[in-house]
């Protein structure tokens, strides 16, 4: 097994009251539950790349995750809502009456309404925003290289204070500290060290896999792009800003994305040097995780690469139920039980 390990990175994402970690052929969402049990939903599904080669190709690649992390993730948040069984209370009339008219469900209607606004919330805070100062600055005279490195400050100021309020918000909290499980049990899955609570808390929770550190990766790379697009292509009308900014998104992403696995895969000093303000932007979005969370992690590490291991109980849905980590292991042996 752990040759099979080496040969592929285990990402994640925290959700609510739990972690999701993926596998290039599975993802496995692991949530605590109320009671103090674990269940665990495992997807199999086949990689996009493998449908259409093409899509695995240098700077397209970048593109394409981008995409699938934003698809995943509202999924995997649904996922883990239902897993918890938020999702059981009674609609309001509203949800109802939506539902009908549309011919959807009322948990489609309200993560398709979230998905939305995160996407306007996200254009408005970190292209308007910036596209904005960028024409008034460069209408006030500014230099080319004056307004572009004030407008990718702004976007990055934003961001980081955009971490640091949703920070104080206390289910935010708990779910930051989640992330911190992730990214430590990744850390022990890494080293190859027996995957437990106590080896995955002595890891850091900074990792260079981080979408945290992606998007400071695609602020910095939008900067000197721009740069270089402002001085050969200068553009003062800000709506035609705005469009410009939208339409080097994909080509940014894609970059980014190159960047980032080159710096996460090198222990070079350069490396080093280039990831360290990504890893430190990590400290607002990642907290110090409890066992029980790091047990979730574990859970979900194990079942992403091993599978549910046999006689594992299952709920209705056919999702795993486990007490402990170890129940998780591969070849644990289930008492006989009511399910």
């Amino acid at each position: 097994m752990d040759e099979n390990k080496k040969k592929f990175d285990v990402g994640g994402q925290a959700v609510m009251e739990g972690v999701m970690m993926r596998s290039p052929t599975a993802t496995a969402v692991t949530v605590r539950r109320s009671d103090g049990t674990m269940v665990t939903k495992l997807t199999p599904f086949v990689p996009l790349k493998e449908k259409h080669p093409w899509m695995g190709k240098p700077f397209i690649r970048g593109v394409i995750n981008m995409g699938t992390m934003l698809y995943y993730g509202m999924n995997t948040l649904e996922d883990s809502t239902k897993m918890l069984g938020l999702l059981d209370e009674e609609p309001t009339k509203f949800e109802l009456w939506l539902s009908r008219k549309l011919g959807k469900g009322v948990d489609k209607i309200v993560m398709a309404v979230a998905i939305v606004l995160a996407v306007l919330l996200s254009v408005g805070l970190f292209i308007a925003i910036p596209a904005g100062v960028e024409t008034l600055l460069r209408n006030a005279g500014m230099s080319a290289l004056g307004y572009t490195l004030l407008g990718g400050l702004v976007k990055i100021l934003i961001l980081v204070a955009y971490m640091i309020a949703v920070g104080f918000v206390p289910d935010v909290r708990r779910t930051f500290q989640y992330h911190g499980a992730e990214h430590k049990s990744v850390h022990c899955q890494e080293s190859d060290q027996p995957l437990t609570p106590e080896n995955a808390a002595s890891f850091s929770r900074l990792h260079p896999r981080c979408g945290t550190a992606f998007l400071l990766i695609v602020f910095s790379i939008s900067i000197l792009l721009f740069l270089v697009l402002n001085l050969l292509v200068p553009i003062s009308n800000y709506f035609l800003r705005l469009l410009f900014h939208l339409a080097m998104l994909p080509i940014v992403a894609g970059v980014s994305y190159e960047v980032l696995m080159g710096l996460a895969h090198s222990n070079s000093r350069a490396a080093c040097i280039l990831r360290w303000p990504g890893l430190q932007m990590q400290r607002l979005t990642t907290r110090e995780p409890d066992l029980p969370m790091l047990e979730c992690a574990i859970v979900s590490v194990n079942v992403v690469l091993n599978g549910f291991p046999e006689g594992c109980p299952k709920t209705p849905e056919g999702w795993g139920i486990f007490h402990s980590y170890q129940e998780s292991e591969p070849g644990h042996e289930f008492a006989e039980q009511a399910s």
